[in-house]
């Protein structure tokens, strides 16, 4: 318990000179404003709790031998986090100029929260970290995430009691009904209750204790009670393992739980000017707010480092002491340097099967169709097959509807609860995770992704905002990790955005929402990268791809309805490949200048620039069109905004620099606009795309309440086309009518007309 109680001191010292010092990080001399940071930034009030954490797991770690890991939710602690990885001796293995001496405590000091320095929360930066603690609610789903198919591994997760408060932590706690305790390892979660989030009490720590008590029983665990005391938690713990121990023998229906009460700001400043602040919501940031100009504040100060009596801890030269050393685990067993929270040396690359062994017969373009995700449905069935341990497909309920139902062939959606006789497809260790929370299956992911692992996240397209913080803070996670050397590469996180809005038709404007896409683009292009595979043979070739790439965050939009088959698969690849291209079979330009170019990017708005082009040849057959197809978004930008970036000539010679260009958009128009803004000849670019304008309707119609249908893409080229708009009238006038009379179908029968709904590329065309 000494050495305990003295790594905890140590810990928490570190912490305070942390948050604090620039100079003087023994406290050797008495303490004087030059010795204090000009601007006072990091979070004090969940620290010491943390590091009472930490201090006990590793003594857990060294007397059991314990592959453990932990999660810190609180991330404001990232101080002790700090501390504790210096203690260890691993973050002076990362950096090696942060030396565990005096030199290298004052180089610790210096950068927290410091401009060239590190971040206050648990950041990449920190060695042991899988958890971004800047946006709270997902520290239990990342536990779990990283148990997944980790037997023998322990996720302890420290929780804070604001977090605890968040939906998606809330949720987080029926994770241990898709826990198989025989493949995978095991979470202990340790509610922290402190009291207090920034300004207010926690509600958690401010109910009965019995009712809390009911409440994590409820949920599925076994509940301990520990406080502020160093033998009840070391008893506790022992307690603890041992019943994880017996969970994973399957003695025991439950896996463990603590209730950790503290103070606030434990062992802080009791009283500031007059205030209570430790056990107070004061404690939460900085304590002492003007230590350089208030005397008064100064010296409370040094007596608060001073009272972890630092001669005890480090010897003259600034090293721990030998006691606290000997509470250190060995090598890889410490958190710090446990090899799966940098999840790149553990990776292992995916076992693919050749795609194209699902390949579908083209015989001509455009004139059958097929369910490209029931393709890619097949596809993931073989992934699975070959990779049993190190892949799972998350998706909140919604695997089947997406059409990639092949995968019940070899294996079941995970579940670790009741079972009822009409139950089909659950079982525990299932491949497939499905709860009806994007926020789980998001953070599922990330923990398996970032503990060394591969996965797929299918969701329906408008329902995939629910996660836009999440996907914000792991492409940030992404950013940072690509800029630390000894992160390694971890597989791509990648999203299958089925149930577009195309295709929500009969759910109606509610599930119509394609704007996901503009959030992914407003991050870094070295982490980003947007897919729109048009048919069934693109989708195998764009998700092949994307399964054996790394460090990116991949999003591919694809319907499960038929879709018209463009591609035979040599010639998919070729185009994914290329990423855009023309579709010459679809083109009447060849040899020639364009007099006007048609793109289009997106399932649903590929088939009506086909099917406007095929109007354009009918009823224009003297003028030249020339149809592009565009896979790869990034393609759009320059190469000085995305390594995907076409050049500049390639682009001109594609597109023209001063040919109209009508684009037809999956999305909202203006990402077209914002990707290209840069090129020659934007201004002849005129994009067609979702303009918030939906409502339960038939397919065709919602394509007509945006105006992406094939009638006004002809009228939209009459408009534009230089020496077009007199002389057709006539036709601008059909165009009209035709889209009359399919919206007067809609409204008496309940379907699109035959003659739309079944429209194929019409044989007099084809070369």
């Amino acid at each position: 318990m000494e050495r305990i109680d003295a790594y905890w001191r140590a810990a928490n010292y570190l912490a305070v000179g942390q948050i604090y010092l620039l100079d003087n990080p023994l406290l050797t001399t008495p303490l004087t404003p030059e010795h204090i940071k000009p601007r006072l930034l990091g979070h004090w009030g969940t620290t010491p709790g943390l590091n009472f954490c930490f201090a006990h797991l590793n003594r857990i770690i060294r007397e059991r031998d314990q592959d453990l890991i932990y999660i810190a939710g609180p991330g404001h602690g990232g101080p002790g986090a700090v501390a504790h990885a210096w203690l260890e001796g691993t973050y002076s293995e990362r950096y090696p100029d942060i030396s565990q001496d005096a030199a290298g405590m004052r180089r610790l000091f210096r950068q927290f929260s410091f401009p060239g320095g590190i971040p206050s929360h648990v950041a990449p930066e920190t060695p042991g970290s899988i958890h971004e603690g800047g946006e709270l609610g997902y520290s239990l789903a990342h536990a779990y995430g990283a148990a997944f198919d980790n037997p023998g591994l322990v996720v302890a997760c420290v929780i804070g009691d604001g977090e605890a408060e968040t939906g998606p932590l809330a949720a987080s706690w029926h994770s241990n009904k898709l826990l198989d305790p025989t493949r995978d390892g095991a979470v202990l979660p340790i509610l922290h209750l402190n009291g207090y989030k920034i300004a207010n009490p926690t509600v958690l720590a401010r109910i009965p204790t019995q009712t809390l008590v009911s409440l994590m029983e409820g949920y599925g665990y076994r509940p301990h009670l520990v406080g502020p005391d160093h033998q009840e938690m070391a008893d506790t713990l022992d307690t603890v393992f041992d019943q994880i121990t017996d969970f994973q023998q399957g003695r025991s229906d439950r896996l463990p739980m603590i209730i950790l009460r503290t103070p606030k700001g434990w062992t802080g400043p009791g009283v500031v000017d007059g205030l209570p602040v430790e056990g107070t919501w004061r404690a939460h940031q900085v304590p002492l707010a003007k230590v350089r100009e208030n005397p008064e504040h100064l010296a409370m100060l040094e007596e608060w480092m001073r009272s972890y009596r630092p001669e005890e801890l480090f010897d003259d030269d600034g090293r721990p002491v030998a006691s606290i050393l000997e509470t250190v685990p060995p090598g890889n067993r410490r958190m710090s340097a446990n090899p799966h929270t940098n999840g790149g040396e553990l990776l292992e690359p995916l076992r693919l099967p050749d795609f194209r062994d699902h390949a579908v017969e083209v015989k001509a373009p455009a004139t059958q169709s097929t369910e490209p995700t029931k393709a890619l449905g097949r596809l993931l069935r073989d992934v699975i097959t070959a990779n049993p341990r190190t892949f799972r497909l998350m998706g909140p309920d919604e695997t089947a509807s997406n059409r990639l139902s092949a995968v019940f062939e070899v294996t079941d959606r995970a579940w670790n609860a009741q079972l009822e006789p009409t139950d089909e497809n659950l079982a525990p260790g299932g491949r497939v995770m499905e709860v009806l929370s994007e926020h789980l299956c998001q953070g599922w992911l990330e923990g398996y992704l970032l503990t060394g692992r591969h996965g797929l996240f299918n969701c329906y397209e408008a329902f995939i905002h629910i996660i836009d913080a999440m996907f914000n803070q792991h492409a940030k996670w992404l950013e940072s990790s690509q800029k630390i050397p000894w992160r390694r590469p971890i597989a791509s996180l990648t999203y299958l955005l089925s149930s577009h809005v195309w295709r929500q038709d009969h759910n109606g404007f509610s599930h119509q929402d394609p704007g996901f896409l503009d959030v992914v683009v407003n991050k870094k292009a070295s982490v980003v990268r947007v897919y729109l595979p048009p048919d069934a043979n693109t989708l195998l070739s764009v998700g092949d791809h994307c399964l054996r790439s790394r460090d990116y965050i991949n999003v591919i939009v694809a319907g499960k309805q038929p879709v018209l088959d463009l591609f035979t698969m040599d010639e998919a690849i070729a185009h994914c490949t290329r990423g855009l291209g023309i579709l010459p079979w679809a083109s009447s330009d060849q040899g020639n200048d364009p007099d006007v170019v048609l793109a289009c990017a997106g399932d649903v708005p590929t088939l009506e620039t086909l099917a406007a082009a095929a109007l354009l040849h009918e009823h224009l057959p003297d003028l030249r069109v020339r149809v592009i197809n565009v896979v790869d978004l990034m393609r759009l930008q320059p190469p000085s905004e995305h390594p995907h970036g076409l050049p500049d000539a390639e682009y001109d010679t594609l597109f023209t620099t001063d040919k109209p260009v009508i684009f037809n958009f999956h999305g909202y128009p203006s990402l077209i606009h914002r990707l290209t803004y840069r090129r020659h000849g934007h201004a002849n670019l005129h994009v067609r795309g979702y303009k918030e304008e939906g409502t339960t309707t038939t397919p065709f119609d919602m394509a007509m309440l945006n105006d992406i249908d094939r009638f006004h893409l002809v009228m939209d080229v009459i408009d534009r086309t230089p020496g077009l708009g007199a002389t057709q009238a006539h036709l601008r006038q059909r165009m009209t009518d035709a889209r009359l009379r399919a919206r007067a179908h809609t409204r008496e029968h309940g379907e699109d007309a035959p003659d739309i709904r079944e429209w194929t590329w019409p044989d007099r065309f084809s070369s």
